[in-house]
């Protein structure tokens, strides 16, 4: 009687066992992210921090998603109360000095926080190379699927989601993911597609 029990048991456990297994594998840093390969969400948001020449934009200009089509787009999520966001600070002005003068645009995006605290922050941080815009409410970040922050999408020129990193981004490897970008042949998204190209 009593293996008969220990059988039902061990059946009954193998699964969770199995779960377990398979969950020690898995990087917990690594949340899986429906958007790659997809269409950005769209976004229009103010400029409230300038960033500096030759990126810099007017403080409540607009930045929209639709009139960066045809460059590579960082987005970028962060905030003042973000610890790892210092992290990644200087590297991503860094990325975004050294391709000033390719299609590429970078963007912050403020998250949870209020302008004043940002640009305070920014200001602590020995400033910012691109411009950084104000996410009210949250809409964008809920739109990209925004788990926390630091968080950065690489959009390609054709508005899709190439990447998404969570966590401080490295320089090379957003050297690496803008470079492989830039050489990849220009993809028309099916909107703009002329008919003799289908």
């Amino acid at each position: 009687m009593n293996w008969r029990r220990a059988a039902l048991a061990a059946a009954a456990a193998a699964p969770v066992i199995a779960l377990l297994a398979w969950g020690m594998t898995r990087d917990p840093k690594e949340i899986v992210s429906p958007l790659p390969g997809r269409n950005a969400p769209e976004f229009a948001l103010g400029v409230f921090a300038p960033g500096e020449p030759p990126l810099a934009r007017k403080v409540g200009d607009t930045i929209a998603l639709a009139s960066m089509r045809g460059k590579i787009v960082v987005f970028n999520f962060w905030a003042s109360w973000c610890l790892e966001c210092r992290v990644e600070h200087k590297d991503l002005s860094f990325v975004a000095q050294q391709n000033a003068s390719k299609s590429v645009q970078f963007v912050g995006v403020l998250y949870n926080d209020v302008p004043s605290a940002g640009l305070e922050w920014i200001g602590k941080m020995g400033g910012q190379a691109y411009p950084s815009v104000l996410d009210q409410g949250a809409r964008t970040a809920i739109d990209y699927g925004l788990y926390g922050v630091p968080e950065t999408f690489v959009i390609d020129a054709a508005g899709r989601v190439a990447y998404k990193h969570t966590g401080p981004i490295p320089a090379a490897l957003l050297q690496a993911k803008i470079d492989s970008l830039l050489a990849a042949p220009a993809v028309q998204s099916p909107a703009v597609q002329s008919p003799a190209s289908r």
